[in-house]
């Protein structure tokens, strides 16, 4: 398993995100400790209108669409900004100015909404 990963990490075929779950030995620390939070979807809905300025369900141009993605994804994904795994300027600021209970609630509420 770890051969298998590592090497699809290298060859950039899959991010940290994709493999939050795949082994938790694998899993930044931090990741694993905000999938343990129990997320409140609700609390994710307040605080998503700074997200969906840009991710909205039909984003212009490079950005994404976050909604019905796994939490498992989002998590991962705002922690690389955190940690600078992923570089871009805007997502950084904000991965880094978020708690852990926001992102779980945050990733928890895409997660779920169309």
């Amino acid at each position: 398993m770890r051969g298998g990963v590592f090497t699809a990490l290298c060859s950039g075929a899959v991010t940290s995100a994709q493999i939050v779950l795949a082994d938790q030995s694998l899993v930044h620390p931090e990741i694993a400790e905000i999938m343990a939070i129990e997320a409140d979807a609700d609390y994710g809905a307040y605080l998503a209108s700074e997200c969906t300025a840009c991710h909205s369900p039909n984003p212009q141009g490079a950005i994404p669409q976050i909604h019905m993605l796994p939490e498992s994804y989002i998590v991962g994904a705002l922690v690389d900004y955190r940690i600078g795994e992923r570089q871009h300027q805007v997502m950084e600021t904000i991965a880094k100015r978020l708690g852990e209970e926001e992102i779980a609630a945050l990733a928890k509420y895409f997660s779920e909404v169309e």
